[in-house]
């Protein structure tokens, strides 16, 4: 009789859905520049949350805050986290169908229970026009259908290694600026807003309806003097601009590349310069967490 099986690894959790401006290329980037200690995580737009899974898998995470302010997004971490079993099922009874696709659409969340309220965002997620997620006026998602051959609607495996990695993490629909609520001394703060645009053409801010100009930029670069302040160690993600520059000339600047997929040119894809700003010297980096 042969040696018996051992139990295999639970499976790294990665994001659950796609999101424009999304970390996953970009990881070991940041994760090398992830300060060698810290206290609770904060994320204050948590979009696909790669970099929170990223450090759950790598045992880096004690505590962690995501929020955001889009209240599609919020529902859908806590439906993963506190319903998954119900999320599944949800997802299980979706197809990919273009007529299909536009009567979900047409669905008003809020009339929905949160399980298929979630299930209903990860559905358009993964079936609409390159995984954008935009919304109008009115707060209503309008991204037409996409053109995929066979798009995995339910990752059953990934949604519960997700939700297990939530557990660890209060989840809630606030303003960025309310960090400086929650976050203390010796946190580590990573924000990933939507980035400035490189040219007037580029501009994609739509991520909620309230879009996010340079008025919202200079708050945020407030936001982040004041937790350096206090002693909160900070990282950014933005377009490398001048204005970005500008905004964070007092702090370590480092330029990175990454691929640009949501752009509706080929001509607009392609790897483009990016900033990482942090308020925390280099000593304190770990070294080599993640290798690409």
């Amino acid at each position: 009789m042969g040696p018996m099986a051992q139990p295999s690894e639970p499976a790294r959790a990665r994001p659950f859905l796609k999101w424009a401006g999304g970390k996953g290329q970009l990881l070991p980037e940041l994760t090398k520049r992830v300060p060698a200690s810290f206290g609770a995580y904060h994320e204050p737009f948590v979009g696909g949350g790669a970099l929170f899974f990223a450090l759950f898998g790598l045992g880096s995470l004690s505590t962690a805050c995501l929020s955001d302010i889009n209240p599609s997004l919020i529902d859908a971490y806590i439906a993963v986290r506190n319903h998954v079993d119900e999320v599944i099922v949800a997802l299980r009874q979706h197809r990919h169908d273009e007529r299909h696709y536009y009567a979900v659409r047409a669905l008003k969340p809020e009339l929905l229970p949160l399980p298929e309220r979630g299930a209903r965002t990860i559905y358009l997620n993964k079936t609409c026009y390159n995984g954008l997620h935009r919304e109008n006026r009115a707060g209503q998602f309008n991204v037409p259908f996409g053109r995929y051959k066979n798009p995995t609607i339910c990752d059953e495996e990934n949604l519960r290694a997700c939700s297990r990695a939530l557990q660890r993490a209060e989840v809630s629909r606030r303003h960025f600026s309310s960090v400086l609520d929650v976050a203390r001394p010796g946190d580590l703060v990573y924000f990933d807003p939507p980035y400035h645009p490189l040219s007037a053409t580029a501009n994609f801010t739509s991520y909620d309806r309230s879009g996010f100009g340079e008025g919202d930029q200079a708050q945020l670069r407030d936001v982040y003097a004041e937790l350096t302040r206090r002693g909160v160690k900070a990282m950014l993600s933005n377009s490398d601009t001048p204005f970005i520059r500008s905004l964070y000339s007092d702090y370590e600047i480092s330029q990175v590349h990454a691929p640009r997929i949501v752009n509706s040119r080929a001509s607009g894809r392609g790897k483009v310069p990016e900033v990482i700003v942090r308020n925390y010297p280099a000593g304190e980096w770990p070294q080599g967490v993640l290798s690409g």
